[in-house]
């Protein structure tokens, strides 16, 4: 019987919860589910250029398993642009580095929400979601 899988550890979530396809309407149910760890991978190869090994750190895996998490994530993002669909970011087996939270009123993402503090620390808004939850519905 095979292990379970280690959560994979996210920093920062993504500031949208997909992308669409320009110019194609109606194919909700093509959609690429490309999973949080598979976004952080390429975040983290990608956009900050980190290495492999430098990478592996951040999201607490062994190198060989971020090469395949990467892999799949290009393969997903391949599919979505070849094939014309659209790309959702959720689910995986991830944690987040902190609790972040979201203002519904002025979009503003954060993570030094405090129990006391029940409001944006940008607009003074009540209307706040945990993006821990947000992105995490199956």
């Amino acid at each position: 019987m095979p292990r379970r899988k280690r959560n994979r550890r996210i920093q920062v979530p993504p500031v949208i919860k997909g992308m669409s396809v320009y110019g194609v309407r109606g194919r909700k149910t093509n959609e690429v589910i490309l999973h949080l760890e598979e976004y952080e991978a390429i975040r983290l190869l990608d956009y900050q250029n980190l290495t492999q090994e430098e990478a592996a750190v951040f999201m607490d895996v062994s190198r060989p398993t971020l090469t395949r998490i990467y892999e799949e994530a290009r393969n997903k993002v391949a599919t979505a642009f070849v094939e014309g669909r659209d790309l959702i970011f959720r689910g995986g087996d991830v944690y987040f580095d902190k609790n972040w939270f979201r203002c519904n009123s002025c979009k503003a993402s954060f993570s030094d929400y405090s129990e006391k503090n029940e409001k944006c620390p940008v607009c003074n808004s009540e209307d706040l979601v945990s993006l821990n939850d947000f992105y995490m519905d199956k």
